[in-house]
């Protein structure tokens, strides 16, 4: 690509198929200048450096020169909008968490919440996410078409990280539209009105705790704040939100491409059903071949560096592209099909690497495991009622999921 040549647009072929992009880009080398759509809040238009390819964004991950601290960030953000509406969903008052902090800020939010996402803490949800697995799965409709993501991929990771974090059953579903709002970008206005909703809601939420503790994250988080002034309130809120919405949207959409891909082979679904002793590698596989998160959250260049002999300006903005890294066909094999059988030691990097490699991890995998086994179980003839070439990808610079998933559901 030379100086003059017109910026690629992330517009909504790319959203659609990005990895025929990624392709593209590819070809040309790991560091490309692209321009984000014009209807993306706060970067509008906003050229961006995309990095893409495993090695590249592995090692761009736990790279110190990209910062992703919010007051950075929001200053960048700030020059395309400078109405601090229109980026509601990168605003301060929700995203002050460790997502977007460096160290030293970031190891000590990171460290208040940790103890509760470690594999042995996570272990001992293993009941209560069975339960309410075994609940959803028995109240599907046995061979009718259903939406998938509604009746069983959203409810199952609200539930638990609600639990988790100490949220009354009957106040789950307002996460879902602040969700879909703040993460889409589909309407800044939609976006300002969640972002105000999500703070009046925690408030009152941490108020609720403050008089009455519980043993949940949210309560350890309120006597970090209150007793220990090891965060401030700002930071309490932003991070009480992070985990309610990182806490289910990667499950959710992980969830919804596995299904995808397995019903688009049934050999897969029935080497599975099979072999369970496949699952685990095989939720390595679905997290790989359908990254629920296409990039990592917008970083910013704090000095000049260089990537595969491209110059990165500081002050500019970078993407790291995880579903092109996970796609490699130099790290994996035939990497843009579903192989429930592939070696689970090939590191994709769908939960991020370095210091932001996602905390809740340990619990998204069991969660997959049980549903996955349950749904197997249940519905051994599983299969779309959509044709897959008409199914669409959700608008949104980070998330890789589908609006919908029809199936149909058959019990034996």
């Amino acid at each position: 690509m030379t100086e003059d040549s017109p910026l690629l647009e992330l517009d909504d072929e790319f959203v659609q198929d990005p990895y025929a992009v990624y392709a593209k880009l590819g070809a040309e080398g790991s560091a490309h200048r692209v321009r984000m759509p014009p209807g993306v809040p706060m970067c509008a238009g906003q050229p961006v450096w995309l990095i893409t390819g495993y090695e590249a964004v592995r090692a761009a991950l736990a790279d110190t020169r990209l910062s992703t601290d919010i007051s950075r960030l929001d200053g960048l953000f700030a020059r395309n909008a400078p109405d601090s509406g229109r980026r509601a969903g990168f605003s301060p008052a929700i995203a002050s968490h460790m997502l977007n902090s460096d160290p030293p800020d970031h190891t000590r939010l990171r460290k208040l919440v940790s103890k509760s996402f470690t594999g042995r803490a996570v272990e001992k949800l293993r009941p209560e996410i069975e339960r309410i697995t075994g609940g959803l799965v028995d109240a599907l409709p046995d061979g009718e078409p259903v939406d998938f993501l509604d009746a069983f991929a959203f409810p199952l990771p609200i539930r638990v990280i609600c639990l988790l974090l100490g949220v009354p059953v009957e106040e789950q579903e307002n996460f879902k539209s602040w969700s879909k709002a703040l993460v889409s970008g589909d309407s800044p206005e939609a976006a300002a009105t969640a972002t105000t909703e999500v703070v009046e809601y925690i408030g009152a939420l941490t108020e609720r705790k403050r008089r009455a503790p519980t043993d949940d994250v949210l309560s350890a988080l309120v006597a970090a704040h209150d007793a220990d002034d090891e965060m401030t309130e700002t930071e309490l809120v932003s991070s009480a939100y992070l985990l309610f919405v990182a806490g289910f949207e990667t499950t959710l959409n992980a969830l919804g491409n596995g299904v995808l891909h397995l019903l688009r082979d049934p050999g897969q679904w029935e080497a599975l059903r099979a072999d369970r002793s496949l699952l685990p590698g095989a939720v390595e596989e679905f997290l790989r071949v359908e990254s629920p998160l296409k990039h990592a959250s917008f970083r910013c260049a704090t000095r000049d560096l260089t990537v595969d002999g491209t110059q990165i300006p500081a002050g500019d903005f970078v993407l790291l592209a995880i579903a092109s890294a996970n796609r490699d066909a130099r790290r994996f094999g035939d990497p843009h099909t579903l192989d429930v059988r592939r070696p689970a030691d090939g590191g994709q990097l769908a939960f991020g690497h370095g210091i932001h490699h996602c905390l809740g991890a340990p619990l998204a995998r069991l969660e997959l495991r049980i549903a996955f086994d349950a749904l197997l179980d249940a519905f051994p003839a599983m299969s779309l009622a959509a044709d897959p070439g008409e199914l669409r990808w959700r608008t949104s610079t980070i998330i890789r999921g589908l609006h919908s998933l029809p199936v149909r559901l058959n019990r034996r």
